[in-house]
């Protein structure tokens, strides 16, 4: 059988649900993207959960589903794929936390979770929490991600993740003190106590801050921690699927989800990460890739940050974005590559957060059952071919396209 390559577009919290500002539609039922439709007219077409019906995904769990992983079994924490993803180099005994710079009050009130989405300066507040050590002798290692993000590993002896976050997850809360959740943790809840005090003290004296403050803006003084989890023992996927594999993000989170599950990833100029950047770069660097590599995954996050947002129109412009980095997709890829377009998971626009609602999902490729859908959608996809999978079913699914599947059975 003729093999064919595989590329994975996974549009970052692109589902959604009915909003009244766009006349109770979905962002993707009000965009302009014939290109989009174009795949779903050309292909066949379903619904998706990606960890399963009405559980509400992170974006790392989701990931590790779509990878093909069963995430009840290995997920242990998001903490370690941000620290991948922003190049600290995690050993055995470390524990990683997923990290947001945050502006805080006098009292501890979170009264901003992204510091107004501080994009100058968070280099050089990471460096000076980086290296320091603790009075009970825990090494800190700190690394700035993409905006607001950071990630945190501490270093030592007997630490363990059983703790709660620092996080309150909500503005107008105070910063939580961590606790531990079995007498193991009662010392790693110490140290991330201690480093919550002192990192605050450093921050709120930190000439970066000291200009934001003097800019109008909101200042980065606090460290919000959460997501504790120790190295997962991941099996590579192309050694799983016997195909070579690269990934293409611009978010630290995602680079790590790659790096940890044995992925090359490919550094693309103008990735950002965020709604500046560069999806035609990303297209391109995705179609130049399928000629050295078997599966390409390309994430693009910006319709998620519109949903946290709360931003509607503005995720129409994001799909119709998507839309044009579709068009060179539509126009460059040759016939010897299954296409899979879909998301990791809702970010409803009126919720601000992820959510448990389904997500449409495309496949095209040469052999496909075409049918009957012509737009890409939530509720097209609903009555397409593929019926409603689960983000687990995916790979299998791909690899029986590309004619790359295992034979269960004589």
């Amino acid at each position: 059988m003729d093999r064919k390559k595989i590329l994975v577009l996974i549009f970052d919290g692109l589902g959604d649900r009915p909003i009244s500002e766009l006349g109770r539609q979905t962002p993707l039922q009000a965009a302009r993207k014939e290109n989009l439709d174009w795949f779903a007219a050309n292909g066949i077409n379903g619904l998706m959960d990606p960890i399963a019906p009405g559980i509400r995904p992170g974006s790392d769990t989701s990931h590790l589903a779509l990878f093909g992983y069963d995430v009840f079994k290995v997920y242990t924490g998001r903490g370690p794929f941000e620290a991948a993803g922003v190049g600290i180099p995690v050993k055995h005994g470390d524990i990683a936390f997923r990290c947001n710079f945050a502006t805080v009050d006098a009292e501890m009130r979170v009264t901003d979770r992204r510091a107004g989405r501080i994009k100058e300066g968070p280099e050089e507040l990471a460096k000076a929490l980086d290296g320091m050590k603790l009075d009970d002798g825990t090494e800190v290692l700190f690394r700035a991600g993409t905006e607001h993000r950071a990630a945190l590993v501490l270093r030592g002896k007997g630490l363990s993740p059983l703790i709660t976050d620092t996080d309150p997850h909500e503005e107008g809360a105070k910063v939580l003190e961590s606790k531990p959740t079995a007498p193991v943790a009662e010392s790693t809840a110490h140290a991330v106590n201690l480093f919550m005090r002192v990192s605050h003290r450093i921050l709120e004296e930190h000439p970066v801050n000291a200009k934001r403050i003097e800019a109008g803006e909101k200042p980065a003084n606090a460290v919000l921690l959460r997501g504790a989890g120790v190295v997962p023992n991941l099996e590579h996927v192309g050694e799983r699927l016997g195909m070579r594999v690269a990934g293409i993000a611009g978010v630290a989170l995602i680079k790590g989800m790659f790096r940890a599950s044995g992925m090359d990833v490919l550094d693309v100029a103008g990735a950002t990460g965020g709604l500046d950047t560069d999806m035609i770069a990303k297209a391109r660097a995705a179609v130049e890739a399928l000629r050295s590599y078997d599966l390409v995954v390309v994430n693009v996050k910006a319709p998620d940050v519109c949903g946290h947002d709360g931003l509607a129109t503005e995720k129409v412009k994001t799909i119709e974005r998507i839309d044009a980095m579709m068009a060179v997709l539509r126009t460059d890829l040759g016939p010897d590559v299954v296409v899979a377009a879909t998301a990791d998971h809702s970010t409803p626009v009126s919720l601000k957060d992820h959510s448990g609602d389904p997500v449409p999902l495309v496949v095209l490729g040469d052999g496909v059952r075409v049918d009957d859908v012509t737009r890409f959608d939530e509720l097209s996809a609903a009555k397409g071919g593929l019926g409603r999978i689960v983000g687990r079913d995916l790979m299998r699914v791909l690899l029986n396209v590309a004619n790359r599947a295992e034979k269960f059975g004589a």
